[in-house]
């Protein structure tokens, strides 16, 4: 189920189930529950996953899976991707029962129709929940009413009632509880509004760069609304948004249906000027955007080029890490974007790089990016309420006392072939109950996805990944480690019973 409040419960399901194994002399001797999980993906339901794990590698001690119905197998968007994993199932000699529907799913022709037709209504069930869903939004969001999303700092999320009274300021992970109670945004304390104040003038009176200033904030001591240090991105992301001058923008950046993230063009923002109280004057906010635009430009191939070729008389030589540290350039993604890779980029400006320069400098990142990552998998965890430890040494996680996870950062590669390829290799010392392999993209500057493997699944010391690898391997592949920061969450003996 995706949420507590609806008719498919999980204690509902589980009661029409038991009645239907109880009329039949079926004896239920495991149940697999994904609760607050959507189906529109397989992504995130890691108990049908398990699910499948057990049915295909031959350890299923049972001969057939009860589902309420078949809503709740799956609201696919691909009628076929439901029918497949069926399939799957079938071929194991596990039969699958919908104890809800009013068919037998006896491999009939009109059992094969009305599935298919079920399967198909399934998903566009979600299809016209999701347009409803996104119209209420929208709406919401002219209302002056936040959607989502964490305050940032020097901002604060207020809960409000229905008659717009004030009820309670939202700690970080707090939610609302009551559906009518609403959400806006207020001034945060009076020392981080006036160190936001100082960010915009450090940046449009003094001509300091987002990095410049993180540089200038870690040296005092201050911290980001997460309580860790400023980077460039953090201190960007405080002069663009436009939060900061009281307006709720919407819709920026969408992904509907859990379908490709796709970043959306201005005109189809949804918003609502002036309906928070601002903490940074309009005009100042104008003329940083105006600054930013400036220096975002889009360049021509030829000034990217002249740009590069500057860069490396002052340098003498050039990588990835040289040219992202360069204010006056864009960054080195744009360059493998624009000319297909840095390597061909290098070449149009009489520059033939000595491997070990650019080989040397991807580590440095890497070493850098893995450290970030395993601070702030601990944060995220520890922010859950359970217990992790980490090994100085080794940086072996142990979670709980229960578990152990190491995060691995691969590499891309690209064969002869032109393909790009990934080769993860498993810690047999270390021997960790879960490897969590961060997958680099082409450049290798930032992570692709993330693929949690565990030790029980994985017969060999090392294996290489494809762009696409087949539901075999891409089962354990997700965008983020959301999934893997709620498997290691507790929940209280109370709570449960």
């Amino acid at each position: 189920m995706s949420t507590e409040h609806q008719k498919y419960s999980t204690e509902n399901q589980s009661t029409v189930i038991r009645q239907y194994a109880e009329k039949r002399g079926i004896s239920i001797i495991r149940t697999y529950a994904d609760d607050g999980k959507s189906g529109l993906v397989l992504g995130g339901r890691n108990s049908l996953k398990k699910l499948f794990d057990d049915v295909k590698n031959g350890s299923a001690d049972f001969s057939c899976i009860l589902v309420y119905d078949i809503s709740r197998w799956g609201r696919f968007q691909d009628a076929d991707e439901s029918a497949y994993y069926e399939f799957v199932c079938k071929e194991a000699g596990i039969t699958v029962h919908y104890c809800a529907e009013q068919f037998e799913n006896d491999g009939s022709v009109s059992a094969g129709i009305i599935k298919h037709v079920k399967r198909i209504m399934a998903g566009e069930y979600s299809r016209e929940l999701s347009v409803k869903v996104f119209a209420g939004q929208c709406r919401l969001i002219t209302l002056g009413f936040r959607q989502g999303g964490m305050a940032g700092y020097g901002l604060r999320r207020q809960l409000i009632d229905e008659r717009r009274n004030p009820k309670a300021l939202l700690a970080h992970g707090e939610h609302k509880s009551l559906q009518t109670d609403r959400v806006i945004l207020v001034p945060g304390p009076p020392d981080e509004i006036e160190m936001v104040r100082r960010i915009y003038r450090l940046f449009s009176e003094q001509g300091k760069s987002e990095k410049e200033i993180a540089y200038i904030l870690n040296a005092e001591g201050v911290l980001t609304d997460l309580g860790r240090p400023w980077n460039k991105a953090t201190v960007n992301q405080v002069l663009t948004n436009e939060k900061y001058i009281g307006n709720n923008v919407y819709n920026r950046v969408s992904f509907k249906l859990k379908k490709t993230r796709v970043v959306n063009s201005q005109d189809q923002w949804i918003r609502s000027d002036q309906v928070f109280e601002p903490i940074v004057n309009l005009d100042i906010f104008r003329t940083v955007q105006q600054i930013i635009r400036e220096r975002n430009r889009r360049f021509t191939d030829s000034e990217m080029l002249d740009g590069l070729a500057r860069l490396l008389s002052e340098k003498g030589w050039l990588s990835g890490l040289i040219i992202d540290e360069a204010e006056s350039l864009p960054l080195s993604s744009a360059y493998c974007s624009r000319f297909g890779s840095l390597l061909r980029a290098y070449q149009l400006v009489g520059y033939s790089p000595g491997r070990d320069y650019e080989y040397v400098e991807i580590n440095k990142l890497l070493r850098t990016m893995h450290s970030n990552i395993v601070g702030e998998a601990i944060t995220s965890i520890e922010r859950l309420g359970s217990k992790v430890s980490r090994s100085l040494k080794t940086d072996l996680l142990r979670i709980n006392d229960e578990f152990t996870a190491s995060i691995v950062i691969v590499r891309c590669f690209r064969t002869s072939t032109g393909r790009l390829r990934w080769k993860i290799r498993f810690d047999t010392g270390l021997c960790p109950d879960i490897t969590i392999a961060c997958r680099m993209n082409e450049a290798n500057q930032q992570v692709l996805d993330y693929y949690l493997l565990p030790r029980i699944d994985m017969e060999s010391s090392k294996i290489r990944l494809a762009e696409e690898n087949g539901v075999f391997l891409d089962v354990y592949r997700f965008d983020t480690l959301d999934s893997f920061f709620y498997f290691t969450g507790r929940t209280p003996i109370r709570s449960v019973a």
